[in-house]
């Protein structure tokens, strides 16, 4: 039963409609939570962005919220991960997704698509006017009076200000409701690497849904993924990503609009700046060279995050996202973190008073993701594939004539420490959706 009764459900105001958001309205709505409003900074929402994965454990939230056989339509399920040598070797094959155990699959999805998929759904079950977009919130403040303590969300651009309940953070790494609780934060903190990302029309390798890692941060890595199936032509799209590390700039803080050297963000490229980092790999499976050449427009981008928070709450405002828990992407978890937290958050909302819901909420969630950002620093399983470098630099047939098999056996526990969850754990877990 809900703890509002029939009456005075909380108004709630959510800053960003990216997939936290998203998942989070809807989450809501499906919890009997009606009073629910998204403002975006984005005058219009467009297909932006590029390939992002869903791990099981946000494929179940978002199967129960209804959407299992639209993901379906527009994700491809992975089968695979594999590591391999930048000479061509394979180091490690293990099974993602049904195959791994889990009863929900693993997505390799576009962003844009994905988002779509989400901002379609709240339009149809919140209303036409439940996001209101060309909307930036700029700060916040509580009215904690005799009555009932309320917020007042100040926004930049059309309408506002709003009066709300509740007021979620889901407005991303530079959130600007984290920036209102922490004003002496600070911008965030790049590690040294620099990653390049390209969308390109290509054929599928291997079998058409595997995930493959090339090379490691010691000197160079790439990742590469389709997120769509192929078409009538054969052609799938291929999402790709290198990584290369800048010696000497871990830890520096990333300004908008800073010198290029230290990773400004969104800066596009000629492939050749790209391609200079992979002269003389080979790969028999994947034409990486012609993959990165084909792409029509490639980013740059500084490998960033934050530090963990002591709190996510202040009052009656609320972190989500990568506005509470920015990951590095060496985990394929950040938006499956997200939407992770929004079930948790709307499934506490449920069951509690707003307060009591916000403290269960942090509690459940903030000591699991700042492990999953400790995991991700720690960029496994980087330090195995390291190792493999430095006893193969010029390659090897047979990767058992490098490591033991113990030893790579290491790279299943590390994928799953920056996943967060084993299969059967997240198989016997109870449901988020309230009766």
């Amino acid at each position: 039963m809900s703890p509002y009764g029939r009456r005075n459900p909380p108004r709630i105001l959510i800053a960003g409609a990216g997939i936290g958001g998203l998942t989070t309205a809807l989450s809501l709505h499906a919890a009997g939570l009606d009073g629910v409003r998204i403002v975006e900074s984005c005058p219009q929402l467009r297909a932006v962005g590029a390939g992002i994965n869903l791990q099981p454990a946000a494929v179940r939230e978002l199967s129960e919220l209804g959407l299992a056989e639209a993901l379906d339509r527009t994700a491809v399920a992975t089968s695979a991960l594999e590591y391999h040598h930048r000479y061509g070797g394979l180091i490690w094959s293990e099974p993602r997704g049904r195959a791994a155990g889990y009863n929900w699959p693993q997505y390799s999805v576009h962003r844009a698509h994905l988002q779509e998929l989400l901002l379609a759904a709240v339009r149809d079950r919140l209303g036409p006017e439940a996001v209101v977009t060309g909307c930036r919130l700029v700060r916040y403040e509580q009215h904690r009076g005799r009555g009932r303590p309320t917020v007042t969300a100040y926004t930049a651009g059309r309408d506002g200000p709003f009066s709300c309940d509740l007021l979620v953070g889901a407005d991303g790494i530079n959130s600007a409701v984290r920036a209102a609780m922490y004003p002496h934060e600070g911008p965030p903190l790049w590690n040294g690497i620099r990653m390049w990302r390209g969308l390109t029309e290509g054929l599928p390798f291997l079998d058409g849904s595997t995930m493959v890692i090339v090379g490691c941060n010691a000197r160079v890595k790439a990742v590469v993924y389709p997120v769509t199936r192929p078409g009538a032509d054969g052609r799938c799209l291929l999402n790709w990503v290198v990584e290369s590390r800048v010696e000497g700039a871990e830890g520096t803080a990333v300004v908008p609009n800073g010198p290029r050297d230290g990773g400004e963000p969104d800066c596009a490229v000629p492939p050749q700046e790209v391609l200079a980092h992979l002269e003389g790999w080979r790969c028999e499976f994947l034409d990486l060279h012609a993959v990165v050449a084909g792409a029509p427009r490639i980013g740059q981008y500084p490998m960033i995050d934050r530090n963990p928070l002591p709190a996510w709450t202040d009052g009656r405002a609320v972190l989500l996202g990568d506005a509470a828990h920015p990951l590095y992407p060496t985990g394929s978890n950040g938006a499956s973190q997200a939407i992770v937290d929004g079930r948790v958050l709307a499934y506490e909302l449920a069951r509690h008073g707003v307060d009591e819901a916000l403290a269960r909420y942090e509690a459940a969630r903030r000591p699991q993701t700042t492990r999953l950002l400790a995991a991700h620093r720690r960029l496994e399983p980087d330090p195995v594939l390291r190792q493999v470098e430095a006893l193969a630099p010029h390659g090897f047939t047979d990767i058992r004539h490098v490591l033991p098999d113990d030893r790579l056996a290491g790279i299943r526990s590390c994928t799953r420490q920056v996943t967060g969850v084993d299969a059967e754990a997240l198989n016997a877990r109870s449901s988020w959706s309230p009766a």
